[in-house]
């Protein structure tokens, strides 16, 4: 069950680079003439068909038809309305709101957890979410004199709000669906829903992209936006939520701003100094912390008398 456990927070913080790296590429490629809804376009089409392809070489499962109802509702939860909502909000709103309201990701999944699956709020929890959250925030405003100069949008900051609270339900409400079928099975129909239902959204846009302008680097990052920051990181956060509690899983959210910081000084776009330090602890405390808190099922084995395992 231990290794089960590493293995799973492993994948989450490989998940988490990869979506910390997605940032800048998937930046650039919007830099390039690619629009931020064509790229989420690309992202859940291209994930669609990645995880078909995939899904040729894995176990044949038989869906059943409320299940896959189910993956209907879990796609528009954990892709369209999580991508769609943050990718428009970032595009009319300053990337340091956007970046602040990430931080929401967690806190939203506790309460969330809290009502849905009766999960307990413990003294730990809330001090590893708020340790996080601060930590994540101090990360953030120290790189804010490098950041664009954007002034934010209401209307932005409540779609990336959106978008953080509908990837905290779709971890709470379709743990126990998650469990029930393998990760290429889940994620071909989820993205193909996804793709289905964004697609009539976005088709105008795609249309009207000047391909033929667009430099073939900026078709790197659209590759590397999809194999990397979607079908590998998807493979690897499916790993992490088939073990883990959806606040543990929601707390790899910190990860992002420090990878993205990370590679900002490494391209010498930024540099690292006490603060950003102070915060990389703080983040990697918070983390450490909540995976530490008991479950509801841990409480109520010990009322019980009985010695969860580990």
């Amino acid at each position: 069950m231990k290794i089960q456990k590493y293995q799973a927070h492993l994948a989450l913080l490989g998940a988490a680079i990869l979506w910390g790296l997605m940032s800048p590429v998937g930046k650039t490629a919007m830099e390039n003439g690619i629009s931020g809804i064509s790229l989420a376009t690309f992202r859940m089409t291209g994930g669609a068909v990645c995880f078909w392809l995939a899904s040729l070489f894995s176990k044949q499962e038989t869906v059943r038809p409320n299940d896959l109802l189910g993956m209907f509702f879990a796609a528009l939860f954990g892709i369209v309305c999580n991508q769609g909502c943050f990718t428009f909000g970032l595009s009319i709103t300053s990337p340091i709101d956007a970046s602040i309201i990430t931080t929401t990701a967690p806190i939203a999944t506790m309460i969330i957890a809290a009502i849905y699956l009766k999960e307990p709020i413990t003294g730990k929890k809330v001090t590893g979410v708020f340790l996080g959250s601060i930590g994540a925030l101090i990360l953030i405003v120290s790189s804010a004199g490098t950041a664009s100069g954007r002034e934010g949008n209401i209307w932005g900051d409540l779609l990336c709000l959106t978008a953080q609270v509908s990837f905290s339900c779709y971890l709470v409400f379709f743990k126990n669906l998650i469990s029930k079928y393998s990760i290429f099975t889940l994620m071909k129909w989820m993205f193909t829903y996804a793709a289905i239902c964004f697609i009539p959204f976005s088709y105008h846009e795609v249309s009207t992209l000047q391909f033929q302008e667009i430099p073939l680097f900026a078709w790197y990052c659209v590759a590397f936006v999809i194999l990397g920051g979607t079908f590998f990181a998807y493979i690897l956060m499916m790993m992490g939520q088939k073990t883990l509690r959806p606040t543990v899983i929601s707390m790899y959210n910190y990860i992002q701003p420090i990878v993205g910081t990370t590679v900002s000084v490494w391209l010498g776009l930024g540099t690292f100094g006490i603060a950003k330090g102070i915060a990389v602890v703080l983040v990697f405390t918070g983390v450490y912390i909540v995976t530490q808190s008991k479950s509801r099922e841990q409480m109520l084995a010990e009322e019980n008398g009985i010695n969860p395992s580990e």
